[in-house]
C-alpha cells in the first residue's frame, strides 16, 4: 500500500530539452495526473511544459523532489504518439526531450479556449418593427443562439439593428463554445466523375479504410488525377469517423490543393506550415486534439499534431526532398509518416508521379502495394520532350537561353499560351568577382560564393542569410565599374527574357522575392487565370500547380543538379526534370518541353525524353543495389562542428578511432565537409556504410559512447538515412 501511494505520488514527465530520460516531480495532494497529461514543471529557474510519461520512477522520496506546478486542462498526449515520439528518439539517435519538444511546440493551446459570446432570443418585442428587424427575428426564431456578426450577415442587415434590438431585451447574452477554425468536411459533398482507372484504384484505397495498418504507393504520371483519387481515400476514413493528415510539401504554396479539396468536401482542411499566424496555430492544435478539426494538410511537422482519432496519412509528392529535416532532429516525415501508420494500425498512402527508389523497391519487394495511373485525366497527352544540344545550339555572347528555345517561346507567344522557364537557381548569378584583379565575393561565415540579387542590389549567402550590399567597386584593388556576374540565376534569365520579349508579361517566381507566401499564392492565382505570358521560376513552379495555358516548358540548365558526387544526384535530376516538364498541356493542349544540356546522352535526359521511366529506375535500382546504397544498404552520417577547424577536426578523428570493429559497417572520414564552413562553425563528417541487416544505431551509439564527449564549441550530430552530404 505504501508503495501504491508513493508511485502516485511521484510522476515521470518529459521536458523539452536533450534529455535521455523522464525526470521525476512530485504530484501535490489532490492533484491527479496520468500518463499523457501536460503539466507545468520548474525546471532549473524557470517553467517549461511537459507530458507525464509512462513508466515508473522508482524508489524516490517526494519531498526530495520539485512539484508539478499545473495540470493543463487538455486533452491528454495519447499512447499512439507517446510510443512515436520514443521510436523516433531511439531510431534518429536523439534525445526524447527534443523530440517530445516538437509536440509541445504551441504552449499557449493548452489552456482552453474563451467562449464565445452569442445571442438568444428572449420573449421581448421590439419597440417598433422594420424589415430589419423582421428578417432578424425570423432568423433567430429557431430558438438557437447566434454570434452577433453571423446572425447581422445572416439576416442582411448592419450590426448596428442587432445592437438595438439587444438593447430593448429582444436578445440576451450567452456564452458560445468557440467556433471550429474549419467546417466540418462532408464526405458526400461532390462525389467526382472518376475514368475507369482511377476508379478501380479509388476502390482499393476505400477498401483499406478501417482495415489496419497497410502502406499504398499512388504511382501516376502528371496530370493524371491521384489527388482525386486519394480524396476518396479521405473520405472513406472520414465515414469511419476518423481523422486525416495529408503531407504536402510547400504547403503555404498550394493554394490549389485547398480549393480543389474545398470543391469535393465542401470546407477547407486545416493549414498546418511555418507561415501560420500564431493565433491560428494555437487553435489548429487545440481543436485537432479535442477532435474537432477533422482534416489537415500540413508541412512534415503536422506529424507531430496531437490527434485524438487519427486514421489515415497521405503523403502528397513523397519523393520531395522537403520532407527530410535536418535540424535538431533529423527525420524525414515520409518514413516516419509510415511508422506512424504502423504504431497506429491505420493505412498510409504515398502519392508521386515520380516516386522514390526507396518507396519503388519497397512496393517491388511487396511491403507496399503500387497502384499506378498511367495517363492524364480525360486522355490529355503528356508534352512532347526534347532535348536541346547546347554544343550545337548555343546561346548569343552573352545569353543563356538557346536560339531552338527563343523560338519555341515566340510561337507560344503568338497562340497566346504561357511559357515557363526553369532554373534552380535564385537570385541573379551565383557568383560575383573583379575583372581587375579576380576578387571573388565569398560569405564571411561559410565556403560558399555570395549570390547577387540584382533586384535588392544585394549579396546574399544562401546557407547562412549573411547580407551585404553590391559595391560599386571591388573592395580589393578599389576599381569601379568593373564587377561581373558569373552565371545565370533566374533574375539574369528574366532580363534576357525582357531583351526578347519587351512586350511579353513576364513574372519571376522564387521563395525569397520580396512580400512572402502572399505574394506567392497571389502570383500563382494570376498565371492560373492566364495573366501572365512567361514564368520565370525556381523548383517551387515544379510542385503541383495546374496552369491551364502552359503549353511550353523550358528547363535553361538541366544539368545543373547532375555536377556533384550526391549518390541521389540522378534520382533527383530526373524527379525534378520529370515534375517541372509535367506543368506544360495538362488541359490537353499540345504541349512540349525544352531540355537544355551540354549532356543529351546522359540517361537521365534519355529517360525524360523517350518517357522510359521504367527503364530509368531499373537502371538505378541495379545500380543502387551494386553499390549496398540504400535501400539495399544503410547509411549513416555524423556532422562535428566547432569553432576552430583544429577542434572540429581533432574530436571527428578521435570518434574515428573510437568506432568499434563490426562486421559489415565501414566508417569513410572523417573528411572536411563540401559546406566546410556554414554560420561562422568548421564542419568535419564521417559517413557509416552498412549491409542493409546491420546495426547502424547501435553502432553509432557505441562510437559516441566510446569516444570523447564533445567540449567547448564542439558539436556532434547524427542523420540517419542522410539525403543531403554537404
Amino acid at each position: 500500500m505504501k508503495e501504491d501511494s508513493l508511485a502516485r505520488r511521484v510522476a515521470p514527465v518529459l521536458v523539452p530539452v536533450p534529455t535521455g530520460e523522464p525526470y521525476s516531480y512530485a504530484v501535490p495532494e489532490g492533484m491527479s495526473v496520468g500518463p499523457g497529461s501536460i503539466v507545468r514543471v520548474p525546471l532549473g529557474p524557470r517553467q517549461v511544459a511537459g507530458i507525464v510519461w509512462d513508466g515508473q520512477c522508482g524508489d524516490i522520496e517526494p519531498k526530495r523532489l520539485r512539484g508539478i506546478e499545473e495540470v493543463f486542462d487538455c486533452p491528454p498526449i495519447g499512447a499512439d504518439m507517446r510510443r512515436f515520439v520514443e521510436w523516433i528518439a531511439s531510431y534518429t539517435l536523439s534525445a526524447p526531450g527534443m523530440v517530445a519538444r516538437m509536440v509541445l511546440r504551441v504552449p499557449a493551446a493548452f489552456d482552453p479556449e474563451p467562449p464565445v459570446e452569442g445571442l438568444r432570443l428572449t420573449s421581448a418585442q421590439p419597440e417598433r418593427m422594420t424589415d430589419a428587424r423582421r428578417r432578424v427575428l425570423e432568423h433567430a426564431a429557431d430558438g438557437f443562439a447566434w454570434t452577433r456578426s453571423g446572425l447581422a450577415h445572416a439576416a442582411g442587415v448592419s450590426s448596428t439593428v442587432i445592437d438595438g434590438l439587444r438593447e430593448q431585451g429582444v436578445f440576451e447574452s450567452v456564452l458560445l463554445p468557440p467556433r471550429p477554425i474549419v467546417a466540418a468536411p462532408d464526405p458526400g459533398y461532390s462525389a467526382p466523375a472518376l475514368t475507369p482507372v482511377q476508379e478501380e484504384a479509388a476502390i482499393r484505397l476505400r477498401a483499406k479504410a478501417g482495415q489496419g495498418f497497410s502502406v499504398t504507393l499512388l504511382d501516376g504520371v502528371t496530370g493524371s488525377g491521384k489527388t482525386e483519387v486519394y480524396f476518396e481515400a479521405i473520405a472513406a476514413a472520414l465515414e469511419k469517423g476518423r481523422q486525416v493528415l495529408v503531407l504536402v510539401p510547400e504547403i503555404a504554396l498550394t493554394q490549389q490543393f485547398l480549393e480543389r479539396f474545398q470543391d469535393r468536401f465542401g470546407a477547407k482542411p486545416a493549414e498546418w506550415h511555418s507561415d501560420l499566424a500564431p493565433r491560428s496555430r494555437e487553435r489548429v492544435w487545440r481543436q485537432v486534439a479535442e477532435g474537432a478539426v477533422r482534416v489537415v494538410a500540413g508541412a512534415r511537422s503536422a506529424l507531430f499534431l496531437p490527434f485524438r482519432e487519427l486514421g489515415l496519412i497521405v503523403v502528397d509528392e513523397e519523393h520531395d526532398p522537403a520532407y527530410k529535416q535536418e535540424d535538431r532532429v533529423f527525420y524525414s516525415a515520409r518514413d516516419m509518416a509510415v511508422v506512424r501508420g504502423h504504431i497506429g494500425n491505420f493505412p498510409v498512402v504515398l502519392a508521386s508521379a515520380t516516386p522514390s527508389i526507396e518507396s519503388r523497391v519497397n512496393a517491388g519487394m511487396g511491403r507496399y502495394e503500387r497502384l499506378v495511373l498511367p495517363a492524364r485525366f480525360g486522355e490529355a497527352p503528356l508534352p512532347d520532350i526534347r532535348a536541346v544540344d547546347m554544343r550545337r545550339s548555343p546561346p548569343a555572347r552573352g545569353g543563356f537561353l538557346s536560339p531552338v528555345l527563343l523560338e519555341e517561346m515566340q510561337k507560344t507567344l503568338g497562340r497566346r499560351e504561357q511559357s515557363l522557364l526553369f532554373l534552380n537557381r535564385r537570385g541573379y548569378a551565383p557568383l560575383t568577382l573583379c575583372r581587375v584583379c579576380g576578387h571573388r565575393f565569398q560569405c564571411p561565415d561559410c565556403s560558399s560564393w555570395l549570390v547577387e540579387h540584382r533586384f535588392r542590389g544585394q549579396l546574399v549567402c544562401h546557407h547562412c542569410g549573411h547580407v551585404e550590399p553590391r559595391p560599386e567597386a571591388c573592395p580589393e584593388c578599389g576599381t569601379l565599374d568593373h564587377l561581373v556576374a558569373c552565371g545565370p540565376g533566374i533574375e539574369r534569365i528574366a532580363e534576357e527574357v525582357d531583351a526578347h520579349f519587351p512586350e511579353a508579361r513576364t513574372i519571376v517566381l522564387s521563395s525569397d522575392l520580396m512580400g512572402g507566401v502572399k505574394r506567392l499564392r497571389l502570383e500563382l492565382e494570376a498565371i492560373a487565370r492566364g495573366e501572365v505570358d512567361i514564368v520565370i521560376g525556381t523548383q517551387l513552379v515544379a510542385k503541383g500547380h495546374n496552369f491551364p495555358d502552359m503549353t511550353l516548358v523550358g528547363v535553361v540548365d538541366a544539368d545543373l543538379g547532375l555536377a556533384n558526387g550526391d549518390p541521389r544526384a540522378a534520382e533527383r535530376t530526373f524527379q525534378l526534370l520529370s515534375q517541372v516538364t509535367g506543368r506544360a498541356g495538362r488541359t490537353g493542349r499540345k504541349s512540349l518541353g525544352l531540355l537544355q544540356t551540354y549532356q543529351p546522352d546522359h540517361p537521365v535526359m534519355q529517360a525524360i525524353v523517350s518517357g522510359d521511366a521504367e527503364a530509368f529506375y531499373s537502371r538505378e535500382i541495379a545500380e543502387r543495389r551494386a553499390a549496398g546504397l540504400p535501400p539495399f544498404g544503410r547509411l549513416a552520417g555524423v556532422i562535428v562542428s566547432a569553432a576552430t577547424r583544429a577542434e572540429a577536426e581533432s574530436h571527428a578523428r578521435a570518434l574515428r578511432r573510437a568506432a568499434p570493429a563490426a562486421a559489415g559497417i565501414e566508417v569513410l572520414g572523417p573528411a572536411e565537409a563540401p559546406l566546410a564552413l556554414l554560420a561562422g562553425r568548421h564542419r568535419f563528417r564521417l559517413l557509416l556504410h552498412g549491409e542493409r541487416s546491420t546495426d547502424v544505431q547501435g553502432f553509432v551509439r557505441a562510437m559516441l559512447a566510446a569516444g570523447p564527449k564533445p567540449r567547448g564549441s564542439v558539436r556532434v550530430q547524427v542523420d540517419i538515412d542522410p539525403q543531403s552530404f554537404l
